[in-house]
C-alpha cells in the first residue's frame, strides 16, 4: 500500500469542501496530480495544493492507497466521502460529512467529527477517537435512507439523532449519547456503552438498541418482556428487554409481527 501525506499549510478562511480527499480520487496519481485536484472554498474553486503540502504518490487503486491528513482540518468537509477501499487517517478533528456514503475501506479520525459523519454509509469502517456530532450514520436531509452497512466506533460521546432512518450496519458509542437514537429506523444496531437521554427508538420499525448506562426517559411505546443475557464484544451481561415502538406501523415476517428491540443493562 502506497501512502500519500497531505499537511495543512494554508488554513481556509471559510469552510473547505474537499470530497476529493479520498483513496478513490487519489488512486493512480502522483503528488503533483493530487495537488491539482479541485476543492471549494465558498463559491471559489481552488486546488488541494493551495491548502496542503502533498507528499508521496498514490497506489494504482483505491485499495492500494493510504492517505494521512495532518494539521488543522477542523474546517474541512467531506473527507472520505464515497470511499470504496483503502485507508484514511486524520490526525486531528474534522468537519461535516466525514465518511459520508462510504462503501468500503477504513477512515480513522483521531479527534472529533462534526454532524452527518457516515451519512448513508453502506460499508467499510469509521473509527472516531474523539466525539461525534449530530446525525451520525443517519439519512441525508430529506432522504429516508440512513446507514445500511458497515461499522462505526465512537470512543467518546455522540450528539443527537444517531442512526436516524438506519437500515443496517452497526454503531458503537463508548460514551454518552444525546436524544433521538434510531428514529424511524428499519434495521441495524446501536450499542451505547454510556448513558442515553430520551427518545430512544422513536417510531422504530426494526433494529436493536443496547444501552449499558442510564436512560433518562423511556419512550412510552416500549413494552418490557423480561430479562435476557447478551454477549457484546466478547463479554456477557444481563439486560432488561423491551420491544417497540408499539405505536409505529409494523411489518410481518413469517406471519409474526416484527418489533424493534431495546436492551437496558441491569
Amino acid at each position: 500500500m502506497e501512502t500519500v501525506t497531505i499537511t495543512m499549510k494554508n488554513p481556509p478562511a471559510l469552510y473547505l469542501e474537499a470530497d476529493n480527499i479520498c483513496p478513490d480520487k487519489f488512486a493512480g496519481k502522483t503528488a503533483l496530480q493530487i495537488a491539482d485536484l479541485h476543492v471549494f472554498e465558498g463559491n471559489t474553486t481552488s486546488t488541494i495544493g493551495k491548502y496542503f503540502d502533498v507528499s508521496g504518490n498514490a497506489g494504482a487503486s483505491a485499495a492500494d492507497t493510504k492517505i494521512v491528513v495532518k494539521g488543522d482540518v477542523k474546517k474541512v468537509k467531506y473527507i472520505g466521502m464515497k470511499m470504496s477501499a483503502g485507508e484514511i487517517g486524520v490526525e486531528g478533528s474534522t468537519d461535516l460529512y466525514a465518511g459520508a456514503w462510504m462503501t468500503g475501506g477504513k477512515l480513522t479520525v483521531k479527534g472529533n467529527v462534526e454532524a452527518f459523519a457516515a451519512t448513508g454509509m453502506k460499508g467499510g469502517e469509521l473509527v472516531i477517537e474523539g466525539n461525534a456530532g449530530n446525525y451520525l450514520g443517519a439519512a441525508y436531509r430529506g432522504d429516508w435512507r440512513g446507514m445500511s452497512g458497515g461499522k462505526i466506533l465512537v470512543k467518546g460521546n455522540a450528539g443527537s439523532d444517531v442512526g436516524m432512518y438506519m437500515l443496517g450496519g452497526e454503531i458503537t458509542i463508548n460514551g454518552n449519547v444525546d436524544v433521538h437514537v434510531m428514529t424511524h429506523a428499519e434495521g441495524g444496531k446501536v450499542i451505547i456503552k454510556g448513558n442515553a437521554k430520551s427518545k430512544l427508538g422513536g417510531q422504530l420499525v426494526d433494529g436493536t438498541i443496547i444501552v449499558y448506562g442510564t436512560i433518562d426517559v423511556m419512550m412510552p411505546g416500549y413494552k418490557p418482556i423480561g430479562t435476557v443475557e447478551l454477549e457484546v464484544d466478547g463479554a456477557k451481561s444481563k439486560f432488561a428487554h423491551f420491544i417497540g415502538d408499539t405505536g409505529e406501523r409494523k411489518k410481518k415476517r413469517k406471519g409474526q409481527i416484527v418489533y424493534g428491540n431495546l436492551y437496558k443493562k441491569v
